[in-house]
């Protein structure tokens, strides 16, 4: 429901609000252009009675001094019968330069205010910014909920340019743009007097000295006003003894006798007065030239939020397929419900549909978020579509589900069928959708066929489940899906290392230059991704139209793609890899693996791998300029055949990316396994695991498993154990 909030109302709200955020960009550097032209006051203990004589004396029918928050102080005098104005300079009084109110200035100031359409135009502005000001905080808890909680709130993000730029902009002018809003807001409160009024001008002094000329150099109460703390002086009229001074400061208003110098009446600004006061400086950057500059930085977040935030919409508009009409909630025999996160779990769910409907069954589709079973009255089966996020989290469209099923009193009366997609290559593979089956057993909640899975977007796996589904249903359910392949790029091959050819086990470190795209593809979502090492490289061989999956040894900072390639017998990708020569290109595309990452922060990391494994962490380590402690335990065959990036190991050793690098080679006369030389090591990876250290593990799955129980044998006696460390995020792996 907030999601949906935030983002109509910031389609419908964003030429109103790129108005209001263009032109407080542009009035926010006013205060600091004016402080910059402002002569400078030497004088630190200069008075207003001081600064009064100087310029009375230079322009002797002057008749007001007005002193900006900028410190720039302006005198308007009368020369015969033309009016004149003039910025002085405090320590001589005379002009230092010619007062001119820019027209451009007074126009983007009315524009800002009231879109040049008086009273009507202000209250337009008014919902401007509380369109902002919704926006903002909403933008704030999507955030929070896409980052995994307040604690994640400043954690990398991931997904196409467009997002993340949405994101990490958000994150750094939310608070401004809040403020900014709050404040407008106040002001307009304030001109349309909703808030309170408090009369600050005090009461016109009943009796007069009637005495005249008097130097405003010797009146005393002028001269206890510093000139800092001054706003504007006015002049008597001439010639009229009953006339006074009228001095106004940051603190209050009074009148000053003209002819004895004394202060005849002052009046205090109140309470709600001074509010008002910060609340402008705040919102214009007027007395705080600084502030106006970080919050015009801030507002200037507005246009590229704009636009990342329609592009995203677009973008998600057109992945999302369309759905077949169905029936509402309450009519419906069948509810499907989906859970996704890319949009591709919606083209499953539209087969399934198109399937069901022409069984005779009336359908009703919405994401899992608009779980409602009390609407769901006609409803015999109800189809849950569940994708996974990350480690286990819940997809973007199934955000609450989990919280409404735990919420139920009583299971649904419709019977529940449960398919999961995901990668079987990730340690959480359909986490969420055995949460949600979990979870509907608890509530004793009757599933109508078991809970099933899909690979990597099978069409065989989903026509296996159909079947199954259509036996429940009591009828045949044939399901014939054609996935939507992923953006796919030609990559080139540049360089190539080959290995093991002397022990029969070709392997090669293949490098591929990176695909060039364009700013605009890139925010659309349909450029090449940016990556970094661990993420995986999609490779769609010829002949078959299912990728398989590389970690990656590079990131997007290389300014190269490059894999650990092994040839396996009749395999298909890893043939037409190592058959790969110079100038060939493949057809690939990125899949994120944000799990499998060094930590953001400054404790160990412990790497271990064996054969082509080594590739992602290579990268780690290629990556670590930072020179965090990296400990690298690798198993090979022979140092002479397969030490794969044994060129770069000593230099990364001497540039401090790796601290140690412990090798096992399993083909030779000390015939050791990557499990033998961490159990060698025991007191140094105890030590570093008591002291915060990560854990990232990349190999085959037998490897994989050894390692465990080598971690096991030596945390035991520390009372640690690899399974509290996988809890913590502090033990990863990539496994095949």
């Amino acid at each position: 429901m907030l999601r949906s909030l935030h983002k109509y109302a910031g389609l419908f709200a964003t030429v109103l609000v790129l108005v209001l955020a263009i032109s407080g960009v542009t009035l926010s550097v006013i205060p600091a252009w004016n402080k910059l032209q402002a002569p400078a006051m030497t004088e630190t203990s200069l008075s207003v009675a001081d600064l009064a004589a100087r310029v009375s004396a230079n322009y002797p029918a002057v008749e007001q001094i007005k002193r900006a928050p900028s410190g720039r102080i302006t005198a308007y005098y009368f020369e015969g019968d033309v009016a004149g104005a003039v910025v002085v300079d405090p320590a001589t009084g005379k002009g230092a330069a010619d007062y001119d109110t820019s027209p451009v200035v007074q126009w983007l100031t009315s524009l800002h205010r009231s879109l040049l359409l008086g009273d009507g135009g202000r209250l337009t502005a008014a919902a401007g910014a509380l369109a902002m000001l919704f926006l903002s905080i909403s933008g704030l808890f999507l955030v929070a909920r896409r980052m995994g909680g307040w604690r994640q709130f400043f954690a990398r993000t991931r997904g196409p340019l467009a997002g993340r730029l949405h994101v990490e902009i958000g994150r750094f002018t939310a608070a401004g743009l809040i403020l900014a809003s709050v404040t407008s807001l106040y002001m307009v409160a304030n001109t349309f007097e909703v808030l309170p009024q408090e009369n600050t001008t005090p009461d016109f002094p009943a009796q007069v000295s009637g005495e005249m000329g008097l130097n405003p150099a010797d009146m005393p109460a002028l001269a206890a006003i510093p000139v800092s703390q001054m706003r504007d002086l006015t002049f008597p009229y001439a010639d009229d003894p009953t006339d006074v001074y009228t001095i106004s400061t940051d603190s209050g208003e009074g009148y000053v006798d003209q002819g004895t110098g004394v202060l005849l009446a002052w009046q205090s600004l109140g309470p709600w007065q001074q509010v008002f006061e910060f609340i402008y400086m705040l919102h214009t950057g007027q007395g705080a030239w600084w502030l106006g500059l970080i919050m015009g930085l801030m507002v200037l977040g507005v246009p590229v939020m704009a636009t990342t935030g329609v592009i995203m919409w677009w973008a998600a508009r057109r992945a999302r397929p369309k759905m077949p009409k169905g029936v509402a909630a309450k009519q419906a025999d069948t509810v499907i419900l989906v859970g996704s996160e890319g949009g591709s779990t919606w083209g499953f769910a539209a087969t399934l549909q198109d399937a069901l409907m022409a069984k005779g069954h009336s359908v009703h589709a919405a994401p899992m978020s608009r779980f409602e079973p009390e609407k769901y009255t006609s409803a015999k089966q109800i189809i849950l579509l569940a994708a996974t996020y990350g480690d286990g989290a819940a997809p973007s469209s199934a955000k609450g589900f989990m919280d409404k099923l735990i919420a139920l009193k009583t299971a649904p009366a419709a019977r529940l069928a449960v398919l999961g997609f995901g990668d079987r290559q990730f340690p959480a593979y359909c986490a969420f959708a055995q949460q949600a089956v979990e979870q509907a057993e608890e509530k004793g909640w009757d599933q109508l066929i078991p809970m099933d899975t899909v690979d990597q977007q099978s069409p065989q796996d989903f026509a296996r489940w159909g079947a199954a589904l259509g036996q429940a249903l009591g009828h045949e359910l044939a399901l014939v899906h054609e996935p939507v392949q992923p953006k796919t790029r030609q990559l080139t091959l540049i360089s190539r290392r080959e290995y093991g050819q002397e022990v029969q086990a070709p392997t090669a470190i293949l490098r591929f230059a990176l695909p060039r795209t364009s700013l605009l593809d890139r925010l659309r979502g349909r450029g090449w991704k940016r990556f970094e090492a661990g993420d995986l490289l999609g490779i769609l061989p010829q002949g078959s139209d299912i990728a398989r999956l590389y970690s990656l040894a590079s990131g997007t900072g290389d300014g190269f793609v490059e894999i650990c390639v092994k040839k396996h017998a009749h395999g298909l990708c890893s043939g037409q890899l190592l058959d790969l020569q110079i100038g060939d290109s493949i057809t690939a595309f990125i899949r994120p693996n944000p799990d499998f990452r060094p930590a953001r922060n400054k404790k160990p990391v412990i790497l271990i791998g064996a054969g082509t494994g080594i590739g992602p962490l290579a990268g780690f380590a290629r990556a670590n300029t930072r020179q965090r402690p990296m400990h690298l335990y690798f198993g090979i065959r022979h140092e002479a055949s397969d030490l794969f990036y044994g060129e770069e190991m000593p230099a990364w050793q001497d540039a401090g990316h790796l601290e140690t690098v412990n090798i096992a080679a399993s083909r030779t006369e000390q015939r050791a396994y990557v499990q033998d030389i961490l159990r060698r090591d025991a007191a140094r990876i105890a030590a570093l695991i008591e002291g915060g250290a990560q854990i990232l593990v990349c190999g085959g799955r037998e490897m994989a498993a050894g390692v465990t129980q080598a971690l096991h044998d030596v945390l035991a006696p520390h009372g640690l154990c690899p399974i509290e460390l996988k809890a913590q995020g502090r033990y990863v792996e990539d496994v095949y």
